[in-house]
């Protein structure tokens, strides 16, 4: 089962995918980024940590609003990951990946039978319970999806050029590339 929230969807301040379909296709131009991270709190705040070093050393400065926003992503599914999908004895992994115009994070856990949406919203006096929100504040658009019979991945997107950037970008990528 795979779903995703449009930007739209977002903006109106739902939190639970409304729009069913496959991630949108990713191309990224350098390798994905993958930690593989204890499913503790520990481990969820070195998500955040070295996805920021990530995009930094990308050339996504970390005073950027795009890593500001994908650091508070990684910061809330992560925290997702080791307090709703913690399976004992099985760690959860984070993906970095950059496209030409997106950054696009994945976070992967062993419980591919709690996915978002699944639960009551949180009564107004609650304070938990929202952090879905923010990942469709922040997200130009972002879903889930279970793999297989073990996993589920739960994905965001965040722009971080305009679309007239993406070619010098490109080609400045292609350079770092080549040079090393």
């Amino acid at each position: 089962m795979k779903s995703e929230i449009s930007p739209a969807a977002a903006s109106a301040g739902a939190a639970t995918p409304a729009e069913l379909g496959a991630p949108p296709a990713f191309s990224a131009l350098l390798p994905l980024s993958r930690i593989r991270l204890s499913s503790s709190h520990r481990g969820a705040r070195l998500a955040r940590l070295l996805c920021g070093q990530q995009l930094d050393s990308w050339g996504v400065s970390r005073t950027a609003p795009a890593s500001g926003a994908v650091s508070a992503i990684v910061a809330e599914l992560a925290a997702n990951a080791v307090t709703h999908g913690r399976t004992p004895g099985r760690d959860f992994e984070v993906r970095l990946g950059l496209g030409e115009e997106r950054v696009r994070v994945e976070v992967i856990d062993a419980r591919p039978d709690r996915v978002p949406g699944a639960f009551p919203a949180p009564a107004a006096e609650s304070t938990g319970g929202r952090g879905l929100l923010l990942v469709a504040a922040y997200a130009d658009r972002w879903g889930w999806c279970v793999r297989d019979p073990y996993t589920k991945t739960v994905w965001a997107e965040v722009r971080y050029r305009a679309p007239g950037e993406c070619q010098e970008a490109g080609q400045a990528l292609s350079a770092m590339v080549v040079d090393t």
